[in-house]
């Protein structure tokens, strides 16, 4: 069974969020603040983490800090009152995976939670297809159709990482973390190029995917039909 972890100080949310995924048939935990949700992720395994940003003890950032410093694959989805793109950037780069701001619709809030749980589902696996193109995670290959092609690795893990997680938005700084490491001293300039290289190589593949520019954000790959 999913289980889904909400964290909110509202009770009225934890309890809106509760009402909207119980029929899912996921099963539910609840925690207050930052604090209790911390030590309640030492204890159980969770699939999913629902978040609000301004809470006691220890707020959302702080959470998902901790959550990425220990658990890279857990899906977060940060569910709060502050829409500014500044602190979506925020918390897109401290490793928040979507951003839902109050007050939400319910069935949207199912959607995203549906969404993220499959996107990590396909990270999880050592394929991903999207439209004629197939990645092998294990062999870095790149299947085109019947091509087979090889593009240089670091073209490779930042194709399969925007491809794994299809329409989830990651900022320059995240991609460089991620890919290329904490200890990278070039300039984030290095992801437009081997984005401008990815789609130059892609082009003839427009009608199938494309990877879009989010202005403020970053970047995300979009499968079409």
């Amino acid at each position: 069974m999913i289980t889904v972890l909400i964290v909110d100080d509202d009770r009225h949310i934890r309890e809106l969020i509760r009402v909207s995924l119980r029929e899912e048939g996921y099963r539910l935990l609840e925690a207050e603040n930052g604090q209790d949700a911390w030590k309640l992720l030492q204890e159980t395994r969770v699939d999913l983490v629902i978040l609000d940003i301004m809470m006691p003890f220890m707020d959302g950032w702080e959470l998902s800090r901790h959550i990425r410093m220990q658990q890279a694959d857990l899906p977060l989805l940060m569910v709060t009152a502050k829409g500014e793109t500044g602190d979506k950037v925020k918390g897109f780069e401290l490793g928040t995976d979507d951003y839902l701001v109050k007050p939400f619709d319910p069935l949207e809030l199912v959607m995203r939670v549906k969404a993220l749980l499959k996107r990590y589902r396909i990270y999880a696996s050592d394929t991903v297809q999207f439209g004629r193109i197939e990645l092998n995670k294990k062999s870095h290959e790149v299947l085109k159709g019947d091509e087979k092609l090889m593009l240089p690795l670091k073209e490779f893990e930042l194709l399969y990482k925007l491809a794994s997680h299809p329409n989830q938005i990651f900022t320059r700084n995240q991609l460089i973390e991620q890919i290329w490491g904490h200890d990278y001293e070039g300039d984030d300039r290095t992801v437009d190029v081997h984005i401008k290289r990815l789609r130059e190589r892609f082009a003839d593949e427009s009608d199938s995917f494309s990877i879009r520019t989010i202005r403020g954000l970053g970047y995300k790959l979009e499968v079409n039909g």
